[in-house]
């Protein structure tokens, strides 16, 4: 922890006191120097905050660094003012991840009525959104998860099935859950299970790629792709940072599922700012649930 100069004002931009700042994966991919975007030190991580203006407006957006603060600027086109009967934990746990699960269903995988999608790392920030959000399209929600408790909460927010993401047979138990392969599929584990989870696909399937948490990016084979007309496509919630409509709307629909109590976020541990290690020790060791985040004041 170090005291830097206070933020100044940037035009088209909202000035916060920070209340919450968000603990996603993309954090220790920066402090590994593997994330997607170049870092330049010195460097503060966090993308996603939550807190007021001068004026006592609270607003919850996305950054692209610098989250970690008792001060942050967000734009005023990655953010939105937070409507008062949604708390700071749940506007932040919708903010970044949320989104992504929304794009992840709607955007990329097209999940439709009837089909059956697997959802990795559904006990996490993105999966136990990602989990409610297909059963409200009327998906059949497979979950992948690595241990029993993870599994036991996934099939509590909704999942039909749930799967030991661990397991040395993954494709077939998978398959064996979903009755036959699925059509559709959120990864953001890489390495072995990617393998595993693209052999799961059905014909014409469709595989939206959003992280790689064992640190193993991985290759497919065209050959594979075009035997089975298999899509694979990547996401990186920034794409959609430029796009007008796609933020705005996808945050309102957010906010409105967990106003009327269609989607509940899974609220995690809460670190003080001084402990971000502590949050970050968590994720690496897969032993958190939900949505960990950071409090600047305490």
């Amino acid at each position: 922890m170090v005291d830097i100069p206070d933020l100044q004002p940037k035009g088209a931009h909202h000035l916060l006191q920070v209340n919450r700042c968000g603990v996603n994966w993309a954090d220790t991919h920066v402090r590994g120097n593997t994330y997607l975007a170049p870092v330049t030190l010195p460097y503060i991580p966090g993308n996603e905050v939550v807190g007021r203006t001068a004026d006592g407006k609270r607003y919850v957006g996305l950054t692209q660094g610098g989250g970690y603060a008792e001060q942050a600027n967000v734009h005023r086109r990655t953010s939105w003012g937070v409507p008062d009967d949604i708390s700071d934990e749940q506007a932040i746990a919708l903010c970044l991840q949320g989104n992504s699960a929304f794009h992840l269903l709607h955007t990329c995988a097209s999940v439709k009525p009837g089909q059956t999608v697997l959802i990795s790392a559904a006990a996490g920030g993105v999966g136990t959104l990602a989990v409610q959000l297909a059963k409200q399209l009327g998906a059949k929600v497979i979950a992948l998860a690595s241990t029993a408790e993870k599994r036991q909460l996934a099939q509590d927010l909704g999942a039909d099935a749930a799967v030991d993401s661990t397991s040395t047979n993954l494709t077939e138990e998978i398959k064996e859950a979903a009755g036959g392969p699925v059509e559709a599929a959120l990864e953001m584990t890489g390495g072995q299970t990617f393998h595993s989870i693209v052999a799961a696909l059905a014909p014409r399937g469709r595989l939206a790629v959003y992280g790689y948490a064992s640190g193993q990016t991985t290759e497919v084979s065209t050959k594979l792709l075009m035997e089975r007309s298999i899509t694979v496509t990547g996401f990186w919630l920034p794409s959609l940072y430029s796009d007008r409509t796609a933020l705005p709307a996808s945050m309102e629909a957010l906010f409105d599922a967990v106003r009327t109590g269609s989607l509940r976020p899974v609220l995690g541990q809460v670190h003080p700012l001084s402990d971000a290690g502590v949050a970050h020790a968590a994720l690496a060791s897969r032993t958190h649930v939900g949505k960990l985040c950071l409090d600047t004041a305490g």
